[in-house]
């Protein structure tokens, strides 16, 4: 028998999602305080944790499927916020860049807003070998800047700001997270989302929308890793 591939997935707040899909776990256990399910089939082994909103809690998580699980993939599908009148809801997405637009050591260092010491600018790149693939089997995705920080953002002027300065697309809460931990480790990463709130909606859009753009974003999530 052949290797089989481990994938880790890191889900946020959309687990119904991921029972709907792939039914009753092989195994289940709690580690680092957090739920970790395996699913297996006879291509890989899929690894998935729920961690829980925000960037601290989904670093944590991330690095446990890595050292823990030993990961060679981890992928993140969710739902997010449309920064432009593009970015409409259900719109799907692939995410190639994200700034953690929170994370300022410009006061210290020789840097912009947003950088990290060793980047060339705000932005941290996801995978481009990853991004192509899934562009590749699913064209319906958009390829798109993603804003990350600890805070939820509904209102449009700050959708908007956020917009016109980093000329990002979409906003979440833990993307950066997920992808600076796995560029630390040298592990591919691939996010794919749906967007729950567009431009001009909020909370309660995106509690309306929530569970039909996971299941959206997990459908299109499992085509591109069963294709890979």
């Amino acid at each position: 028998m052949g290797h089989k591939r481990s994938i880790g997935m890191l889900v946020a707040v959309e687990m119904d999602s991921i029972f709907a899909r792939y039914g009753t776990p092989g195994a289940k256990e709690k580690r680092g305080g957090f739920d970790i399910y395996r699913f297996e089939n006879e291509e890989y082994v899929l690894y998935v944790i729920h961690s829980g909103i925000g960037e601290l809690a989904a670093a944590a998580a991330t690095e446990l499927l890595i050292d823990r699980y030993g990961t060679e993939l981890v992928v993140n599908f969710g739902v997010v916020g449309g920064l432009t009148e593009a970015a409409a809801q259900a719109t799907l997405c692939v995410v190639t860049k994200v700034v953690h637009y929170d994370f300022d050591v410009s006061g210290i260092d020789p840097v912009q807003p947003a950088q990290y010491p060793g980047y060339e600018d705000a932005y941290l790149p996801a995978d481009e070998a990853l991004v192509k693939k899934a562009l590749a089997l699913c064209p319906q995705l958009q390829p798109v800047i993603c804003a990350s920080a600890d805070k939820f953002v509904g209102n449009r002027a700050d959708k908007e700001q956020l917009h016109e300065r980093y000329g990002a697309d979409i906003c979440e809460m833990e993307s950066a997270a997920v992808l600076l931990t796995c560029r630390r480790n040298g592990v591919p990463c691939l996010m794919i989302k749906a967007v729950s709130d567009g431009l001009a909606g909020g909370g309660k859009e995106y509690y309306e929308a929530l569970q039909e753009c996971a299941d959206l974003a997990l459908s299109v999530t499992d085509q591109v890793i069963r294709g890979l």
